[in-house]
């Protein structure tokens, strides 16, 4: 988090924040650190307001999200802020029976099956089908805008979403979502193509009401090989980065389990790209090139460790990159429960201490 003044921000205080310069791959006096989940049941402050509420009232109670979004900003020193919500309203909002379910997560009770199913599905006007989370961006711009901090927004990607609606439940071999991109591939097209354009709207959607960076989330995309990336996924990911590109806001791009695709990636789309700890980051980034900034990698499992070894790895990663413009600091993944608050906070100030005034240009 920038630190607290006095007076108010600047009106270009966010725009030349660490976090949207480092988007810009420009230098910045320190890394810009945030982390993908940073506000959740690992804080004790969402915890009692959870006990309170569901998680789907967290998140369709416009000021009770802008609480807890605020939670990890007011306890840590982060450098943007992420709206909280969740992927799954938006296929909720086009027809399909969303529950989440304690101890087994989402499910789908209606799943898309069949060629009906398909057809069946509505691409509402995000508004409409997710209108709480943009009426939540609007009541906490003023708010962060007086930190001087930027607001991230987001969506599942295509393939992701898909993965929810035909599967209905968790699953490892994802033999109804690959049935489908395999044997039937008008079909999957039909689908996927609906999903870019609800996901590519919804993107946009955020941005016209005051986001200003966008992540794209792609978090069964590893399941994939290279070639089924390229000719079944990628051009739908593309689709709707192309339509949230519309807004002229940076667009980070997140695939996990993806180190053997990350030039994929890129080529969908996206002005960051983020990859987890699967790969080293300074090998990324020579793979996806000069053109494109690059965020990660730190294992979500390390903030478990004592301090003294997730200080060595949190340096290591810094290391990779030696202040080139362009990083962004984050996990390779969402924290987990039980995370260590302090450790959380002592990472966020150690990212800033181990590299301010080390930025090369």
């Amino acid at each position: 988090m920038q630190t607290e003044q006095t007076n108010p921000p600047s009106p270009d205080a966010v725009i030349n924040s660490r976090f949207l310069k480092a988007c810009r791959r420009e230098p910045v006096d320190a890394t810009p650190i945030w982390l993908m989940r940073q506000a959740g049941r690992y804080m004790a402050q969402y915890q009692a307001v959870r006990q309170k509420y569901s998680l789907l009232e967290l998140i369709e109670i416009p000021e009770v999200a802008v609480e807890v979004t605020l939670q990890p900003l007011d306890a840590y020193e982060l450098d943007a802020a992420i709206i909280f919500a969740d992927i799954l309203p938006l296929i909720a909002a086009m027809g399909l029976d969303l529950e989440f379910v304690k101890g087994e997560g989402p499910v789908i009770h209606n799943p898309v099956r069949t060629a009906a199913d398909v057809e069946n599905l509505r691409v509402l006007p995000p508004e409409e089908a997710v209108g709480f989370t943009l009426e939540a961006i609007k009541l906490i711009r003023p708010i962060l805008d007086g930190r001087g901090l930027p607001l991230i927004g987001f969506s599942g990607a295509p393939f992701s979403l898909a993965g929810h609606a035909l599967e209905g439940g968790q699953s490892k071999d994802f033999l109804k979502l690959k049935g489908m991109m395999m044997a039937e591939p008008e079909l999957w097209d039909k689908l996927m193509t609906k999903l870019s354009d609800a996901v590519g709207q919804y993107l946009l959607a955020q941005a016209h009401a005051g986001v200003q960076a966008l992540q794209l989330f792609d978090s069964s995309v590893g399941t994939l090989s290279p070639e089924d990336y390229r000719n079944h996924v990628l051009p739908y990911s593309k689709r709707a980065i192309d339509i949230a590109r519309q807004a002229n806001v940076p667009i980070l791009h997140f695939g996990l389990m993806a180190s053997g695709m990350v030039e994929l990636i890129r080529d969908a789309g996206g002005d960051v790209i983020s990859v987890d700890w699967r790969i080293r980051l300074d090998d990324a980034w020579e793979r996806l090139g000069p053109n494109v900034g690059i965020q990660g990698n730190l294992d979500p499992v390390a903030l478990f460790a004592p301090w003294e070894a997730l200080r060595t790895r949190t340096a290591a990663v810094l290391d990779q990159v030696k202040g080139r413009p362009g990083h962004i600091f984050n996990l390779g993944h969402g924290i987990l429960q039980q995370t260590p608050v302090d450790n959380v906070k002592r990472l966020a100030e150690f990212v800033h201490t181990h590299t301010n005034g080390n930025q090369i240009s």
